[in-house]
């Protein structure tokens, strides 16, 4: 039997008051960390990222009330919970952490569960159902199309096909002036609106073949974990939505609670891309003879020197057909892709095994370890020690 949970979330509506400082504490007042007993601790801020502070200042400037935030969440049937509790507990977590500051705080931090149906009530693909959906608030601030359960590309699209109210929703509050948010593979359902061609967005790392394909004109950048373009915002694989709400949090609060909202609830808000979380192995890759000749062929011959003619004459194909199959079924050139499976192998051996970094550049077809190294940071952003540290197999 379905287990059942209401979602009930509070409706106050204030605006910033004069006399306070950032996030609206009077002066004197204690901050939350001292309150919680996380005075003790450091905070490394890092650098701040361009892509991040462009998504928190485009969403501070479109609140329709300053300090107040509205987000409403799409509940849809197959919706992963965690895409619809993840961002009201963060929200709920950061208004607790916002009146322990000050009792009389102006800063709301407000989530709704909506739907395009009229319905009440949604079931999670775990059998849980969700009660308590509301009609569209005239007020909200921001729609969260959530990551969607699914098995395959395949299915997900079958999913879709069936989602035409949720599209139509989605269109209509666009044209109302609300921004527009997708996380995981919710970003499908926002670009099989339209509303997505010819600007710049982001996908699970794992869909991003299939995104490619089914919506050429969206100028996908898959390794980013989140990307704001013209009030559409999109993020990475599924926990990446926490990210997100914390971005949120910090335009309609400060980037002092949006801190320790994301230190209690142990987010890493500073991970900016999903290049290190990649894995080859579950990628969808292209289905045609000639994909599956030119992989087996490059991962056979990886260690050795490649090159397109080789490459043309081995698959028996011109050059000219070879490039275009490329900019078709992989969207980047060969040499791309071969620098790709490359740092691929390189992950997997730093992974799997000890061996030295000279002896993974080896292994990979490189001969030039500086210029390798710097190869593998530009794809992963980490280091290869640093991403050995934090991705090696513990009984390697």
């Amino acid at each position: 039997m379905a287990t059942r949970v209401e979602s009930t979330m509070a409706s106050n509506r204030s605006w910033l008051k004069p006399g306070r400082n950032q996030g609206g504490r009077e002066a004197g007042t204690p901050s939350p960390s001292a309150v919680l007993g996380l005075d003790q601790v450091q905070i490394d801020a890092g650098p701040c990222v361009a892509e991040a502070c462009h998504a928190v200042d485009a969403t501070r400037a479109k609140l329709r009330t300053p300090g107040r935030l509205k987000l409403g969440i799409l509940a849809m049937d197959g919706a992963l919970l965690s895409s619809l509790s993840g961002p009201l507990d963060a929200l709920r977590i950061a208004q607790s952490l916002a009146s322990l500051r000050d009792p009389r705080t102006p800063i709301r931090l407000e989530g709704v569960l909506v739907g395009a149906r009229n319905q009440t009530s949604v079931e999670t693909p775990g059998g849980l159902v969700l009660s308590g959906l509301q009609a569209v608030p005239d007020d909200l601030d921001i729609l969260l199309v959530p990551g969607m359960m699914h098995g395959g590309t395949h299915g997900l699209r079958e999913r879709m096909a069936g989602l035409g109210p949720e599209i139509e929703l989605i269109r209509q509050l666009r044209l109302r002036g609300t921004h527009i948010a997708a996380t995981c593979s919710g970003t499908l359902l926002l670009a099989a609106s339209g509303l997505l061609d010819g600007h710049r967005a982001t996908t699970s790392w794992w869909l991003a073949a299939s995104f490619r394909k089914h919506f050429p004109h969206v100028r996908l950048q898959a390794d980013s974990m989140l990307i704001e373009d013209a009030g559409l915002v999109t993020t990475g694989a599924a926990t990446a939505v926490l990210g997100l709400v914390i971005h949120l949090i910090e335009a309609a609060g400060s980037a002092e609670l949006a801190q320790h909202t994301a230190r209690l609830m142990l987010i890493d808000s500073e991970r900016q891309s999903q290049a290190p979380y990649i894995s080859a192995a579950l990628l969808e890759k292209p289905r045609s003879s000639l994909s599956e000749r030119i992989d087996k062929y490059l991962q056979r011959e990886l260690h050795q020197e490649l090159s397109v003619a080789g490459l043309a004459e081995h698959c028996g194909v011109s050059e000219r057909s070879l490039l275009r199959h490329f900019r078709q079924h992989y969207g980047q050139s060969p040499l791309h892709h071969i620098q790709h499976l490359r740092v691929e192998r390189a992950k997997a051996l730093l992974e799997t095994t000890q061996l030295s970094f000279d002896e993974v550049v080896e292994r990979c077809g490189y001969s030039d370890v500086s210029s390798f190294r710097k190869l593998f940071k530009r794809a992963t952003t980490l280091t290869p020690a640093d991403y050995r540290e934090r991705f090696r197999l513990r009984s390697a």
